[in-house]
């Protein structure tokens, strides 16, 4: 999987546009996971200096989701328990802002969007 097919220049864009306007709760742009294991991630804006640097809900699949950064290249290189690429969820539409998502995960201990 290549980072290109993960993110498209409109994801990118609209990453770094959230980016510059970090007083909003913006709701995530695109939903990855590993289809064969138990990580996701909601991301919703990207570093302007770094654009690797993606920032959003994560999900390692261990109970405690969190809000952090992660880098787009290691996303890219993570292999599930079959050995499957992460993959974008092409079916997935934000409805509420991101901190809705987290408040969500974090009772239920995962991502459930």
């Amino acid at each position: 999987m290549t980072e290109q097919s993960l993110l498209s220049v409109a994801d990118r864009v609209e990453l770094l546009v959230n980016a510059l306007h970090p007083d909003r709760d913006h709701p995530p742009v695109v939903k990855l996971f590993t289809p064969d294991g138990s990580t996701t991630w909601l991301i919703s804006e990207s570093d302007p200096d770094d654009p690797d640097r993606l920032f959003g809900l994560c999900d390692l699949g261990f109970g405690f989701p969190e809000l952090g950064y992660v880098s787009l290249a290691e996303i890219t290189e993570l292999r599930g328990k079959l050995g499957l690429p992460v993959e974008r969820d092409q079916h997935f539409v934000a409805v509420k802002p991101l901190s809705a998502y987290a408040d969500e995960a974090r009772a239920a201990g995962r991502i459930t969007a």
